[in-house]
C-alpha cells in the first residue's frame, strides 16, 4: 500500500482537513464518495487519498455541481484513471514488442550475413 493510501486520521481531524463537519463525512460516505478504511474497532481512517477526495469534491460542490453531479464526475474521473493505466500497459507492451522484433530482424541479418559469408567461403575452397 503507497503512503497516499494508507489510513492516518480518523474522522475529527480528516474533516478539519477536509474543511467540513464530521457529519458530512458520514453522509459523503454513506453516499459512496469515499470509502474511509475501518479499525478492528469499526473506527473510520482516512488516508491523504481520501483527504484529497473530499477537497475535490468540496471544490465541486463550491462551483454549484450537486452531490448527483458530483458522483457522476467521480466515476467518470475513475474511468479515466483505468483508461490511462491501461494505456501506459499497452505502451510499455508496443515497446516490449518493438525491441522484440528488432533483436529478431537483428539476428536474422546476422544469420543471412553468415550464410552468404559461408557461401562465398565455399566457392574460393572449390
Amino acid at each position: 500500500m503507497d503512503n497516499r493510501n494508507r489510513p492516518l486520521y480518523m474522522i475529527g481531524v480528516a474533516a478539519e482537513l477536509a474543511g467540513v463537519h464530521p457529519q458530512t463525512l458520514r453522509a459523503y460516505e454513506q453516499k459512496g464518495l469515499v470509502t474511509p478504511q475501518r479499525t478492528s474497532g469499526n473506527t473510520r481512517m482516512y488516508s491523504q487519498a481520501d483527504i484529497d477526495r473530499l477537497n475535490l469534491i468540496n471544490e465541486l460542490t463550491n462551483e454549484g455541481i450537486n452531490l448527483a453531479g458530483v458522483i457522476r464526475i467521480l466515476d467518470l474521473q475513475g474511468r479515466l484513471d483505468e483508461r490511462d493505466a491501461e494505456l501506459d500497459s499497452l505502451h510499455q507492451r508496443v515497446r516490449r514488442l518493438a525491441d522484440r522484433v528488432h533483436e529478431l530482424e537483428t539476428r536474422e541479418s546476422v544469420t543471412s550475413l553468415v550464410a552468404s559469408q559461408t557461401r562465398a567461403l565455399r566457392r574460393l575452397s572449390e
